[in-house]
């Protein structure tokens, strides 16, 4: 694709990558036929291709975004099922990624979508609060739900709707475990994870440990980030990026660490593009890499791993839900479902498996709409495969696919801790 932009606008470097991103864009239309947004809406403005079209125009034009410009940017959900499809390497992350910061930047959004992203930011990223928030939605469910839909607060309404009925009780902070022959291995807290679904690190723990990892938990660490990421909330980014790399180097003094790992993969999405987020800081650039090319998901980590040779206790067909950071952002595919088999379990994949569910971080509390059609089919297309449990790698997509449905959802190490002598995790 042709592009206009000028020596000036070039000279900065997110621009720069940007530029580099549209130009590749050949028009072939391949991405249209796996971007969720336009595969349910149909218009060509909600396709990778379209929102290209509407951020060229609206950099080189150096001009404030317009309402339908950020409506069509706010509805991508950054699955990246298009840098999987795209021929000629397009790289839209980095390109969407710049367009939220833009928007934030020269879009002032009506009062009412400013207040929800300031709640979102200043409270899913923050475990504490995040806990406050969802124990305030349960004490007060009835009453803020019928607020919120009199005042017409979809968001809020959403928000509520999925905050859980009960909240699992804390699991306590991650321990070394003795003797470690294998190394040591740090493991990200997070933010979101911790709080709805503890199990899923609980379980990585012992795993790793049965394999002979000490597992440690770097003080100091915060949320990765993504989420005020995508909300186009860069400073604040930036500076959790820059904490966490701080308290990883910490640890790092104190022996030498195989890796450092997530059982959130949009955390993970995250932590490896670290690198490139801090590329253009001096005293940065360089750790930032370091440590990315630390980063593995659990499931990455594993593959290969020689796991105890036990079995589950039963017969057990696992319907896989490969979540989009996985498969199409850190190009994770067949190791989650090949280790699954190689553990016993009988896997199944759904018909659509590289569409999103529709959660997507803040995605299904901002666009509650299309989130809940996406994850009305895509549950509809796991509960085809008639199994007896759903395994994914992310917690967002555990919660937005386990709403809808019976069957239970676990983590895919939950899994395989099962099947080498831990507990059974449904």
């Amino acid at each position: 694709m042709k592009t206009e932009f000028t020596t000036a606008q070039l000279a900065d470097a997110d621009t720069a990558v940007s530029a580099g991103a549209i130009r590749k864009c050949v028009h072939c239309g391949f991405c249209t036929a796996t971007c969720p947004t336009y595969v349910l809406l149909g218009d060509e403005l909600d396709s990778p291709r379209g929102r290209i079209y509407l951020i060229k125009n609206m950099l080189e034009e150096g001009r404030a975004p317009t309402p339908q410009d950020v409506r069509h940017i706010d509805r991508c959900l950054s699955c990246m099922a298009c840098i999987t499809t795209c021929p000629s390497g397009v790289d839209y992350m980095h390109l969407v990624d710049h367009a939220r910061q833009y928007v934030a930047q020269h879009y002032r959004r009506p009062l009412r979508e400013r207040v929800v992203r300031w709640m979102l930011a200043q409270t899913l990223p923050y475990r504490g609060r995040f806990r406050l928030a969802l124990r305030l939605a349960q004490w007060t469910r009835p009453v803020a739900r019928a607020l919120a839909r009199a005042l017409r607060l979809r968001s809020i309404d959403a928000m509520l709707n999925m905050a859980p009925a009960q909240l699992p009780a804390p699991v306590a902070p991650v321990q070394q475990a003795a003797p470690a022959p294998k190394g040591r291995v740090i493991l990200l807290r997070g933010c979101a994870e911790p709080v709805l679904r503890p199990q899923f690190q609980a379980a990585a723990v012992r795993l790793l440990n049965r394999l002979g990892y000490a597992v440690e938990d770097a003080p100091g660490t915060a949320c990765c980030g993504a989420l005020e990421h995508h909300l186009g909330r860069t400073a604040a980014s930036l500076a959790k990026a820059r904490r966490n790399i701080a308290a990883w180097e910490r640890e790092m003094a104190r022996g030498d660490v195989c890796a450092i790992l997530t059982t959130a993969s949009g955390c993970g999405t995250t932590l490896k593009d670290y690198a490139h987020m801090l590329r253009e800081e001096v005293d940065w650039a360089d750790r930032a890499q370091r440590i990315s090319g630390l980063v593995r998901d659990v499931s990455e980590f594993l593959y290969g791993q020689d796991l105890p040779g036990n079995q589950p206790d039963q017969p057990t067909v696992v319907a896989y839900h490969a979540a989009c950071s996985l498969q199409h952002a850190q190009k994770t595919v067949r190791e989650p479902q090949l280790l699954l088999q190689d553990a016993g379990f009988t896997v199944r994949t759904p018909a659509e498996s590289h569409l999103c569910c529709g959660s997507a971080g803040t995605y299904n509390i901002l666009q509650p709409r299309i989130a809940g059609l996406l994850g009305g089919r895509k549950t509809e297309n796991l509960e085809a495969l008639r199994p007896d449990v759903i395994a994914t790698g992310n917690v967002g997509c555990a919660m937005q696919i386990g709403q809808r449905t019976g069957i239970p959802v676990v983590h895919t190490v939950e899994l395989l801790d099962w099947a080498t002598g831990g507990p059974k995790p449904f």
